[in-house]
């Protein structure tokens, strides 16, 4: 970066000899790129305080429909477990024999009455069991579903506040350097008035001005969608204020991609899901097995006569299966296909899981493998060939074309940057998503977490 600085106070003292009476002062403008907040173009948000990543993460938690809807669901099937053990309703009745009013007899005839009765089912031992364990597996089931919704908010919080942080970062350089890229048009014109110039220069800078107002007119629009995607998931109105993005680090990946399968292996909802699934299907074949056996009704009868003694009464019945061929033992095998086919969901849930991580993984590794090229080489590089060109064009050895073609490939790299970074945080986001484990939150050792300029 210094090596920079001094070449553009190169161009400051190359314009008093140039014979121009006003002066114009160069900012320094290519920096390092800052660990304080991002500043952007045009009137700042409202600051709103403690808008951290984790307080959005945490925000959108508590507020976001999807997370809300998952989570009344899992009560709903909650409520279903005590449903499923209860024993059927029982049933009372009323009847009478004689008269057509009702609950009324006929005095002399012995064979007029009225009662009550009353019957009640009991399924055959352990029916209820199975089936308030199959309602709570199922319910287990759905917490899984909760969980998977909850990650998913929470990655896609980090990768909408990542994609926030980049475009911060990238309008708040292309505004910088066009700054500068205005005071380089000024000395190619001055140039041009002495006679040391040619006019071609100067229209080129104006061209190179213009495309760069083009691109921050691009970001602007970026930079808005993105604060109404983060918006959008923290249940707000898409035009609500955010504050500046805080500064990001890279956080270092101490995960080899075998650990990275063991703990998807123990932690990914979506395993827990289907893992949970079998075992809900297999207790279905158990149940479905049980409805071979018969339950057993009681029933309780108590009658009046006309001039004889009160009755009383007692009924057991059974249903007995005698369509089994085409009921109970289907029912069985409808049990049985699901389970396999639960299986048969867990190990393709297994199979996509290892292909997400290792494709978010390779991601992750290319990113980073970019970040130490930026920062160790093609910026200090193309730093260097900056100031070179601009130091020949002082001696009319090369021409503004050239420093213009240098200027632009430092611009687009700490812009290509910052890209990375974003993208090698999201790649651990999504990682985060399957592991179960935090992998954003620490950053790595202050060595080499922004792209080295030239000195």
């Amino acid at each position: 970066m210094t090596s920079k600085i001094v070449a553009l106070l190169a161009f400051g003292c190359l314009w008093p000899a140039l014979g121009v009476s006003q002066q114009v002062q160069l900012p320094v403008t290519l920096q390092e790129p800052a660990t304080g907040t991002a500043q952007t173009a045009g009137p700042s948000p409202a600051p709103v305080e403690g808008h951290l990543l984790a307080d959005l993460v945490r925000e959108a938690l508590q507020k976001n429909p999807a997370v809300q809807g998952a989570l009344h669901s899992v009560e709903a099937q909650r409520r279903r477990v005590p449903q499923a053990k209860a024993l059927p309703d029982p049933s009372v009745g009323v009847s009478w024999m004689g008269n057509i009013r009702p609950f009324s007899v006929q005095t002399g005839d012995p064979s007029s009455y009225r009662g009550v009765n009353a019957m009640q089912t009991l399924p055959y031992p352990g029916k209820l069991k199975l089936r308030g364990e199959i309602a709570s597996k199922e319910a287990d089931a759905g917490s899984s579903d909760l969980e998977a919704v909850r990650r998913r908010v929470t990655v896609d919080v980090k990768a909408a506040y990542f994609e926030y942080w980049f475009y911060d970062k990238a309008l708040q350089t292309t505004l910088k350097d066009k700054d500068l890229l205005t005071k380089l048009s000024q000395i190619a014109e001055a140039r041009y008035r002495v006679g040391k110039g040619i006019q071609q220069d100067v229209l080129r800078s104006q061209v190179e001005i213009s495309l760069l107002l083009q691109r921050i007119t691009v970001l602007q629009q970026q930079r808005d969608t993105s604060q109404a995607r983060l918006n959008t998931l923290l249940a707000r109105s898409p035009e609500a204020p955010l504050p500046p993005a805080e500064n990001i680090e890279r956080s270092p990946l101490n995960y080899s991609i075998e650990d990275l399968y063991r703990l998807a292996r123990q932690n990914d909802p979506g395993l827990h899901r289907e893992e949970q699934t079998i075992e809900r299907n297999q207790l279905a074949v158990n149940l479905a097995q049980k409805d071979y056996y018969p339950d057993l009704s009681v029933g309780f009868m108590y009658q009046q006569r006309p001039m004889l003694p009160d009755m009383y009464g007692m009924t057991f019945a059974i249903n007995i299966p005698v369509f089994y061929k085409s009921k109970q033992r289907e029912e069985v095998r409808q049990a049985t296909e699901e389970r396999l086919s639960a299986e048969s969901g867990r190990d393709n849930r297994q199979n996509e899981l290892n292909f997400e991580l290792k494709q978010q993984y390779l991601a992750a590794k290319a990113s980073d493998e970019l970040l130490r090229l930026f920062s160790q080489g093609v910026v200090p590089q193309s730093s260097l060939a900056l100031e070179s060109s601009m130091s020949a064009y002082q001696v009319g050895t090369v021409d503004f074309l050239s420093v213009l073609g240098n200027f632009s490939t430092v611009l687009n790299y700490e812009i290509d940057y910052y890209r990375e970074l974003a993208n090698y945080q999201a790649s651990l986001a999504r990682m985060e998503s399957m592991v179960g484990v935090d992998l954003t939150s620490t950053p790595a050792q202050p060595a080499d977490q922004h792209p080295a300029r030239g000195e």
